[in-house]
């Protein structure tokens, strides 16, 4: 499936193939995100309704072949999803809250409560640490910038703001769509970008709808692996904004990490409490 057309047969990618399947320990894996100085996953655990505040969010650890080292490495969150790594500090989009642990303490260390978010989801950090946070329900995007926790972009153009990826100059939004009520849409999402400088919105590519976007990660060469949470679709954006689609997975692939240098995919399957790891081939 290519959804823009003049997507050229020599810019498509191969379809990633399994590499392993961690089955044990998770319960509702929302997000996965790579520690590069500590060379670890970890894996965020909603457990409950994702809007829930019962404490039962949970943040695992687990080893790049894909072995739980740590269950519940940082527990008594609520659902946890979205989560970004800069420096020695982890942070995590709770609901209504931004969290912030200490990698070497494996703690909770500064909440940044949103009095009016309805569902912080996605968190990405730019090169200079700043860090991003979609809220899907109200349209926004709000951000820790140099510091000062702050309100950074409220407009409905945004399409219900989900999956974020912090490029040199602008950010990467992967829109859910244009919703009825809950999370039902009636027009599906697709690609954004937003630049820092004026905050200005654009499509990636034409405005054709893709698919109720969840995860967004660059795949290093102009490209993006994208995630499509209720039709369970992984699919690929190539640098002009065409949408390949690489794989059928199940309802609730969610929020992955791309590994570049590894060649390794790694997608949460929410509803199916696993984490898949898949070995991919540029081109």
């Amino acid at each position: 499936m290519v959804v823009n057309s003049g997507c050229a047969d020599e810019s498509k990618k191969s379809i990633p193939t399994l590499a392993w399947t961690l089955s044990n320990g998770l319960a509702q894996p929302e997000s996965v995100v790579y520690d590069a100085k500590l060379s670890r996953l970890y894996v965020s655990n909603v457990q409950d309704h994702p809007t829930k505040k019962d404490g039962k969010g949970y943040i695992s650890v687990v080893s790049l072949d894909g072995k739980l080292l740590e269950k519940e490495w940082v527990n008594g969150l609520n659902a946890p999803k979205g989560m970004a790594v800069v420096g020695d500090t982890l942070y995590v989009s709770d609901i209504d809250a931004l969290v912030a642990i200490d990698i070497s303490k494996g703690e909770v260390v500064e909440r940044y409560e949103v009095a009016d978010a309805k569902f912080l989801n996605d968190v990405a950090a730019d090169k200079d640490g700043n860090v991003y946070i979609s809220d899907m329900f109200t349209n926004t995007i709000h951000c820790l910038c140099n510091g000062k926790f702050e309100t950074w972009l409220h407009d409905v153009e945004l399409m219900s703001p989900n999956g974020l990826f912090a490029e040199e100059d602008y950010l990467v939004v992967g829109s859910w769509g244009i919703p009825t009520g809950g999370f039902a849409t009636t027009t599906a999402g697709h690609l954004k970008a937003v630049t820092y400088a004026d905050k200005k919105i654009t499509s990636l590519g034409k405005d054709i709808p893709v698919g109720n976007l969840d995860g967004v990660e660059s795949d290093g060469a102009g490209g993006y692996y994208v995630t499509d949470w209720m039709a369970g679709k992984l699919f690929y954006f190539d640098a002009d904004g065409n949408a390949q689609e690489l794989m059928q997975l199940s309802q609730g692939a969610a929020d992955h990490a791309f590994l570049a240098k590894r060649n390794l995919l790694l997608i949460p399957m929410m509803k199916d409490n696993q984490l898949k790891a898949f070995n991919t081939d540029f081109q």
